[in-house]
């Protein structure tokens, strides 16, 4: 069984997180589900992408226009972001990383 359950990309009905612990090692029908979904999620945030950038270029774009593409660029960031978080905690520890402890981030938001 797997030790550290899975953030998966959608919130509970309260709003809250969602989490699987699984016992097959990622190749049950939620885990396979999860991962479509961080799929389709990865890719529209790649096309909002896109969209964004012929928008931003056109100087006859209005007010209403780049507030609507600048809502859905904040969901596809977050939605980018908690695809990151769940991947990240999935990848293997080694000794050595152990053996570091924690890091710290650097840059301009660290």
């Amino acid at each position: 069984m797997s030790t550290q359950p899975r953030l998966l990309p959608w919130h509970g009905p309260s709003g809250k997180p969602c989490y699987l612990v699984t016992d097959e090692d990622g190749k049950g029908y939620l885990s396979r589900l999860a991962d479509e979904m961080e799929a389709v999620q990865l890719r529209m945030g790649a096309e909002l992408l896109g969209h964004a950038g012929l928008l931003l270029g056109n100087p006859k774009t209005e007010a209403g226009e780049l507030r609507f593409l600048s809502n859905r660029l904040v969901e596809a960031l977050r939605d980018a972001l908690r695809v990151a978080e769940s991947r990240g905690r999935r990848l293997p520890v080694t000794e050595e990383d152990e053996d570091d402890g924690p890091t710290q981030a650097s840059g301009a938001f660290g």
